[in-house]
């Protein structure tokens, strides 16, 4: 089923919620929303697995935020009111972030983890680099043309181009949320916690998935992860930047299904 679930702050989440067996939460990238996983779903589903996902606050259909709140507290009142009690989470860049966090603070809702090209709060980013990368679109959010501002960060996130039909539905779908260019990100109070420093108190089967075009800082963190959480393993996908189950659905499903499928309960 689509539908939209209210938080206890008055805040709205829209999910879908489709398929039996045991749950995936499907968490979306920054700058996008629930969409990107469009190519993930069908497989998971004739898979046997039971498929959650849904936008993050001030994405898609769900509410812009505006008080502080928590992703992690938000994605654990969507499993709450869907009744589930247990899930794989499998995030990208942002969405892994606070995949990440949620085994951290919630170690008994997981049997999977799946960061894809994941962020990593307390992992310092090169500021050089940083500031390379993001002046451009932080002028174009300055000049308030938020179009420009998402083709700005269309060079850095999906650098292989927006041309071909993936890279067109990468800009479409981001284009569909400029607004995240105004929310101010700090109402979000997960991401202020140190999740690089409790990297080794994961204790579920994990697979970091990076692709082999993505921002160095990302294949560093990826790296970082495979490393840091116990018993991990790291998949590098070729040809794809960093909303890697678009760009390379058919390569990200034979790298994931499987370690779902030896991992589920």
């Amino acid at each position: 089923m689509i539908g939209a679930i209210t938080l206890a702050d008055g805040g709205s989440l829209h999910f879908e919620d489709v398929g039996d067996g045991p749950a995936v939460a499907l968490l979306h990238p920054g700058l996008w929303d629930m969409r990107t996983w469009e190519p993930q779903v069908t497989t998971l589903i004739d898979a046997g697995f039971r498929v959650v996902r849904f936008d993050q606050r001030g994405y898609g259909e769900s509410s812009m935020p505006e008080a502080t709140y928590s992703s992690v507290d938000d994605t654990i009142a969507l499993l709450d009111e869907r009744g589930i009690e247990m899930a794989a989470f499998v995030g990208c860049s942002m969405g892994g972030a606070v995949s990440l966090q949620t085994v951290i603070e919630h170690p008994e809702r997981a049997w999977a983890l799946v960061p894809v090209a994941s962020g990593c709060p307390g992992y310092p980013w090169d500021e050089e680099l940083e500031a390379t990368l993001f002046a451009p679109i932080e002028a174009a959010m300055d000049a308030g043309d938020l179009v420009l501002a998402t083709d700005e960060a269309m060079k850095v996130w999906a650098a292989l181009g927006v041309d071909d039909p993936a890279g067109a539905r990468i800009r479409e779908i981001a284009l569909d949320n400029t607004q995240n260019f105004t929310m101010d990100e700090e109402l979000d109070v997960w991401s202020m916690y140190p999740t690089y420093d409790h990297l080794q108190e994961i204790d579920v089967p994990t697979l970091v998935i990076v692709g082999d075009t993505d921002v160095r800082t990302i294949e560093e963190i990826a790296d970082l992860l495979a490393t840091r959480i116990p018993g991990a393993r790291k998949i590098l996908i070729e040809q794809a930047d960093h909303v890697v189950n678009m760009r390379q659905p058919e390569a990200f499903d034979a790298a994931v299904l499987p370690f779902l499928l030896e991992a589920r309960p």
